[in-house]
Protein backbone atom coordinates (compact mmCIF):
# COMPACT_ATOMS: atom_id res chain seq x y z
CA UNK A 1 0.00 0.00 0.00
CA UNK A 2 1.56 2.91 -1.33
CA UNK A 3 1.77 5.66 1.57
CA UNK A 4 -0.24 8.96 1.33
CA UNK A 5 2.13 12.14 0.47
CA UNK A 6 2.86 14.28 2.79
CA UNK A 7 2.55 18.26 2.85
CA UNK A 8 5.39 19.09 1.05
CA UNK A 9 5.04 17.24 -2.04
CA UNK A 10 1.02 18.36 -2.33
CA UNK A 11 2.20 21.53 -2.25
CA UNK A 12 4.92 20.60 -5.18
CA UNK A 13 2.11 19.09 -6.52
CA UNK A 14 -0.07 21.77 -6.36
CA UNK A 15 2.06 24.31 -7.66
CA UNK A 16 2.73 21.98 -10.97
CA UNK A 17 -0.49 21.69 -12.10
CA UNK A 18 -1.45 25.20 -11.17
CA UNK A 19 1.57 26.18 -13.78
CA UNK A 20 0.78 23.75 -16.33
CA UNK A 21 -2.74 24.75 -16.23
CA UNK A 22 -2.06 28.54 -16.35
CA UNK A 23 0.07 27.48 -19.47
CA UNK A 24 -2.19 25.18 -21.42
CA UNK A 25 -5.00 28.12 -21.13
CA UNK A 26 -2.20 30.53 -22.78
CA UNK A 27 -1.24 27.96 -25.18
CA UNK A 28 -5.30 27.60 -26.13
CA UNK A 29 -6.02 31.38 -26.25
CA UNK A 30 -2.86 32.78 -27.78
CA UNK A 31 -1.01 29.84 -29.31
CA UNK A 32 2.45 27.80 -27.89
CA UNK A 33 3.93 29.77 -29.78
CA UNK A 34 3.31 33.21 -28.96
CA UNK A 35 3.02 32.05 -25.19
CA UNK A 36 6.48 33.00 -23.61
CA UNK A 37 7.98 31.51 -20.08
CA UNK A 38 7.39 35.13 -18.39
CA UNK A 39 3.75 34.79 -19.56
CA UNK A 40 2.98 31.73 -18.35
CA UNK A 41 5.26 32.85 -14.77
CA UNK A 42 2.87 35.95 -14.62
CA UNK A 43 -0.08 33.96 -15.28
CA UNK A 44 0.62 30.94 -12.50
CA UNK A 45 1.82 33.28 -10.27
CA UNK A 46 5.49 32.16 -10.00
CA UNK A 47 8.65 33.57 -11.10
CA UNK A 48 10.45 31.90 -14.17
CA UNK A 49 13.17 30.23 -12.14
CA UNK A 50 10.10 28.37 -10.26
CA UNK A 51 8.88 26.84 -13.65
CA UNK A 52 12.27 25.37 -14.42
CA UNK A 53 11.86 23.42 -11.29
CA UNK A 54 9.13 21.86 -12.61
CA UNK A 55 9.84 21.73 -15.96
CA UNK A 56 12.74 21.61 -18.22
CA UNK A 57 11.05 23.49 -21.17
CA UNK A 58 7.55 25.03 -22.55
CA UNK A 59 7.26 21.77 -24.63
CA UNK A 60 7.36 19.87 -21.33
CA UNK A 61 4.00 21.78 -19.91
CA UNK A 62 2.55 21.58 -23.00
CA UNK A 63 2.92 17.30 -22.61
CA UNK A 64 3.36 17.91 -18.70
CA UNK A 65 0.28 14.73 -18.85
CA UNK A 66 3.02 12.33 -20.51
CA UNK A 67 5.27 11.86 -17.87
CA UNK A 68 2.52 10.70 -15.33
CA UNK A 69 1.36 8.23 -18.09
CA UNK A 70 4.77 6.96 -18.61
CA UNK A 71 4.87 6.14 -14.85
CA UNK A 72 1.61 4.80 -15.10
CA UNK A 73 2.44 2.80 -18.10
CA UNK A 74 5.20 1.48 -16.49
CA UNK A 75 3.46 0.29 -13.30
CA UNK A 76 0.89 -1.66 -15.30
CA UNK A 77 3.77 -3.56 -17.12
CA UNK A 78 5.61 -4.35 -14.26
CA UNK A 79 2.26 -5.79 -11.93
CA UNK A 80 0.48 -7.27 -15.04
CA UNK A 81 -0.88 -10.96 -14.35
CA UNK A 82 1.72 -13.42 -15.20
CA UNK A 83 -0.68 -14.84 -17.76
CA UNK A 84 -1.47 -11.29 -20.03
CA UNK A 85 1.30 -10.43 -22.08
CA UNK A 86 2.52 -7.42 -22.77
CA UNK A 87 0.69 -6.52 -26.26
CA UNK A 88 -2.69 -7.20 -23.92
CA UNK A 89 -1.45 -4.87 -20.74
CA UNK A 90 -0.34 -2.14 -23.42
CA UNK A 91 -4.08 -2.64 -25.03
CA UNK A 92 -6.11 -2.16 -21.71
CA UNK A 93 -3.82 0.83 -20.48
CA UNK A 94 -4.60 2.84 -23.70
CA UNK A 95 -8.30 2.01 -23.21
CA UNK A 96 -8.18 3.26 -20.00
CA UNK A 97 -6.74 6.01 -20.10
CA UNK A 98 -8.69 7.13 -23.19
CA UNK A 99 -11.06 10.38 -22.79
CA UNK A 100 -14.32 10.03 -24.25
CA UNK A 101 -15.43 13.20 -22.76
CA UNK A 102 -12.90 16.02 -23.52
CA UNK A 103 -13.43 19.40 -21.96
CA UNK A 104 -13.52 22.36 -23.90
CA UNK A 105 -9.63 23.02 -22.45
CA UNK A 106 -8.67 19.79 -23.65
CA UNK A 107 -9.91 19.70 -26.80
CA UNK A 108 -8.20 23.54 -27.35
CA UNK A 109 -5.08 21.57 -26.64
CA UNK A 110 -5.74 18.87 -28.51
CA UNK A 111 -6.47 21.25 -31.97
CA UNK A 112 -2.82 23.20 -30.41
CA UNK A 113 -0.85 20.18 -31.73
CA UNK A 114 -2.61 18.63 -34.39
CA UNK A 115 -2.72 21.71 -36.11
CA UNK A 116 1.59 22.57 -35.84
CA UNK A 117 3.59 20.04 -37.70
CA UNK A 118 6.16 20.86 -35.73
CA UNK A 119 4.41 20.07 -31.87
CA UNK A 120 2.92 16.79 -34.13
CA UNK A 121 6.41 15.52 -34.42
CA UNK A 122 7.37 16.48 -30.62
CA UNK A 123 4.14 14.20 -29.79
CA UNK A 124 5.13 11.52 -32.17
CA UNK A 125 8.79 11.71 -30.65
CA UNK A 126 7.30 11.26 -27.30
CA UNK A 127 5.21 8.57 -28.12
CA UNK A 128 8.22 6.36 -29.22
CA UNK A 129 9.85 7.28 -25.85
CA UNK A 130 7.47 4.62 -24.68
CA UNK A 131 9.29 1.57 -26.90
CA UNK A 132 11.98 1.77 -23.68
CA UNK A 133 9.38 0.59 -21.65
CA UNK A 134 7.53 -1.88 -23.93
CA UNK A 135 10.17 -3.86 -25.60
CA UNK A 136 11.48 -5.34 -22.10
CA UNK A 137 8.26 -6.47 -20.96
CA UNK A 138 7.98 -8.02 -24.67
CA UNK A 139 11.28 -9.31 -24.40
CA UNK A 140 10.54 -10.81 -20.88
CA UNK A 141 7.03 -12.76 -22.45
CA UNK A 142 9.56 -14.19 -25.60
CA UNK A 143 12.39 -15.28 -22.85
CA UNK A 144 14.84 -13.10 -24.64
CA UNK A 145 17.92 -11.42 -23.65
CA UNK A 146 17.61 -7.67 -23.35
CA UNK A 147 20.07 -7.09 -26.03
CA UNK A 148 17.66 -9.20 -28.95
CA UNK A 149 16.41 -6.65 -31.55
CA UNK A 150 13.04 -8.96 -32.08
CA UNK A 151 11.48 -7.14 -28.98
CA UNK A 152 12.90 -3.55 -29.91
CA UNK A 153 11.31 -3.99 -33.14
CA UNK A 154 7.92 -4.93 -32.32
CA UNK A 155 7.88 -2.16 -29.60
CA UNK A 156 8.39 0.15 -32.17
CA UNK A 157 6.29 -1.43 -34.86
CA UNK A 158 3.59 -0.91 -31.78
CA UNK A 159 3.83 2.96 -31.47
CA UNK A 160 4.63 3.51 -34.57
CA UNK A 161 0.94 2.40 -35.61
CA UNK A 162 -0.49 4.17 -32.80
CA UNK A 163 1.11 7.16 -34.13
CA UNK A 164 -0.45 6.70 -37.67
CA UNK A 165 -4.13 5.97 -35.54
CA UNK A 166 -3.40 9.07 -33.47
CA UNK A 167 -2.87 11.13 -37.37
CA UNK A 168 -5.50 9.26 -38.92
CA UNK A 169 -7.59 9.77 -36.66
CA UNK A 170 -7.11 13.64 -35.50
CA UNK A 171 -9.72 15.98 -37.63
CA UNK A 172 -10.36 20.03 -37.00
CA UNK A 173 -11.51 19.93 -33.22
CA UNK A 174 -13.35 16.27 -34.03
CA UNK A 175 -15.15 15.11 -31.05
CA UNK A 176 -12.91 12.30 -29.34
CA UNK A 177 -13.94 8.89 -29.97
CA UNK A 178 -15.82 6.62 -27.45
CA UNK A 179 -13.39 3.37 -26.03
CA UNK A 180 -15.31 0.94 -28.90
CA UNK A 181 -13.82 3.43 -31.93
CA UNK A 182 -10.40 3.20 -30.03
CA UNK A 183 -10.42 -0.71 -29.61
CA UNK A 184 -12.01 -1.09 -32.82
CA UNK A 185 -8.22 0.91 -33.97
CA UNK A 186 -6.41 -0.44 -32.06
CA UNK A 187 -7.23 -4.10 -31.86
CA UNK A 188 -6.26 -5.34 -35.72
CA UNK A 189 -2.61 -3.80 -34.61
CA UNK A 190 -2.75 -6.08 -31.29
CA UNK A 191 -3.77 -8.94 -33.45
CA UNK A 192 -1.06 -8.36 -36.06
CA UNK A 193 1.78 -8.08 -33.72
CA UNK A 194 0.72 -10.73 -31.65
CA UNK A 195 0.87 -12.95 -34.64
CA UNK A 196 4.29 -11.97 -35.28
CA UNK A 197 5.72 -12.37 -31.75
CA UNK A 198 3.68 -16.12 -31.68
CA UNK A 199 5.58 -16.57 -34.95
CA UNK A 200 8.92 -15.52 -32.91
CA UNK A 201 8.58 -17.96 -30.11
CA UNK A 202 7.94 -20.90 -32.46
CA UNK A 203 11.62 -22.81 -32.68
CA UNK A 204 13.45 -22.08 -35.78
CA UNK A 205 13.90 -24.92 -38.19
CA UNK A 206 16.88 -24.53 -41.25
CA UNK A 207 14.89 -26.10 -44.40
CA UNK A 208 17.34 -27.15 -47.20
CA UNK A 209 16.64 -27.22 -50.84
Amino acid sequence: MNPQPGLRERKKQRTRETIARAAHELFAERGYHATTLPDIAEAADVSTRTIFAYFPSKEDILFSDFSLLKEALAQALAERPQDEDALETVRKFILSTHKVDENELDQQLRFCVESDETLRSHLRARIAQLEELIAPAIAKDLDAPANDPRPQVVAASLTAAFNVLTERGSGSRAKAKSAADVAAAIDPVITFLRGGLDALKEPRTTRRH
